[in-house]
């Protein structure tokens, strides 16, 4: 016969895997590709994606240009810090649109997660979304 207190331990057991399982995937993003909800520019298919390392390390693709960065996350709160971005000899739209969003990514203070949306709020909001295969 099986004791109560058995029931009871295997209840609170079930409880925190499900807790920890949907805390895990409403946290930070780390190890993830994700791209910018964005629409093409003109005369363009290419949309600015982010891959987030393990340890926070950033590799940026943007509208033209390329580059690296780091976040540093402790909460809700979040720091980007970009690092060398290569120029690619862009066109001078594309080349503003890409600085233009360097320059967001750096000003974002916090962030939240619904699923497989990632936002960064600063003083302007930039939701990406995770890749899919």
């Amino acid at each position: 016969m099986v004791s109560l207190k058995r029931v009871v331990c295997a209840a609170v057991a079930v409880l925190s895997m499900s807790v920890a399982a949907a805390k895990a995937e409403d946290g930070f993003p780390f190890g993830t590709e994700m791209t910018l909800e964005a629409v093409p520019q003109a005369g363009s298919k290419r949309i600015p994606n982010i891959e987030i390392g393990d340890n926070g390390e950033v590799v940026l693709e943007l509208w033209c240009k390329g580059g690296k960065g780091q976040f540093s996350v402790a909460g809700n709160t979040v720091i980007f810090v970009p690092g060398a971005i290569q120029d690619r000899s862009c066109p001078p739209a594309r080349a503003q649109a890409d600085d233009d969003l360097v320059a967001a990514l750096a000003a974002v203070e916090t962030w939240k997660r619904q699923g497989d949306v990632l936002t960064l709020i600063g003083p302007k909001s930039l939701r990406f979304r995770e890749n899919g295969n």
